[in-house]
């Protein structure tokens, strides 16, 4: 099978959203932009933050699952994944069949600055006492996740969106 999307993968604030939106821009009206908690949302019909006070962590686990193979179907496709789809290898698997995954990275501090932009609340993983802390735990229990699931590898930290879409396209295209 041809892998003509891309799905961006990553802890939390690393810039899946924000690059994969100006990404999808570069590559043209032919590709889509999809945001998996997008589809989360709109399957749930309830926010993320309501998903996991009212159905629990393991109720979002499942739609995460249908998000992604709902996502890995669409053609021409620039996919903003959830920070914790790499959590379950059937995810991955789904989107490797259709997908190119790239993974964005950088450090906790820079994670941390960046959420703060728009509050812990809005992040119900790290909506704690100590924010810092939570970054730090949750990305470092989940970066071998990461590095066993990415294709591609992409640090973020202090590059323009700019640079990081050359380097996902001359990966990408090789």
């Amino acid at each position: 099978m041809i892998k003509d999307s891309i799905a961006l993968i990553g802890f939390m604030a690393t810039g899946k959203s924000t690059v994969g939106k100006a990404l999808k821009e570069y590559l043209g009206k032919d590709h889509k932009f999809i945001e998996t908690d997008q589809l989360i949302v709109e399957m749930a019909g309830k926010s993320i933050q309501n998903i996991f006070s009212e159905d629990g962590e393991e109720k979002f686990r499942e739609y995460e699952i249908e998000a992604c193979k709902k996502a890995a179907n669409f053609k021409k496709a620039v996919i903003s994944c959830g920070g914790g789809i790499v959590l379950n290898k059937t995810n991955i698997e789904n989107l490797k069949k259709t997908c190119y995954i790239v993974l964005l990275t950088t450090n906790p501090k820079e994670i941390y600055n960046r959420v703060m932009k728009d509050g812990k609340e809005t992040r119900p993983l790290i909506d704690k006492e100590d924010p810092m802390k939570e970054i730090e735990s949750a990305s470092k229990q989940r970066e071998p996740y990461y590095n066993i699931s990415a294709e591609i590898v992409i640090d973020t930290t202090d590059k323009t969106i700019h640079e990081i879409i050359e380097e996902i396209i001359k990966a990408t295209m090789k």
